[in-house]
């Protein structure tokens, strides 16, 4: 899957192979530190928060509850 930024498509790349090579070579065996992708991670992170603001995304309307409440199955509304 790509990113939403096109140009954070490689950095997303480079920190999904990080990731899957600390899933299996270490999380599956035992090592739950992580820290041996964090600098991809944060690199590819800001990428995304300013692709973000560029696609002029509120988070605020990604982060509201829907299921269960009136605004279930309602179209969003238009910006």
């Amino acid at each position: 899957m790509n990113s939403i930024g096109e140009n954070c498509n490689e950095l997303k790349k480079q920190y999904d192979s990080c990731f899957l090579t600390w899933f299996s070579e270490k999380f599956l065996k035992g090592e739950t530190n992580d820290e041996m992708c964090a600098p991809f991670f944060k690199v590819y992170q800001q990428c995304v928060k300013k692709a973000i603001q560029e696609h002029h995304i509120d988070l605020k309307v990604i982060e509201q509850d829907h299921l269960g409440t009136e605004n279930e199955n309602k179209v969003p509304p238009k910006s």
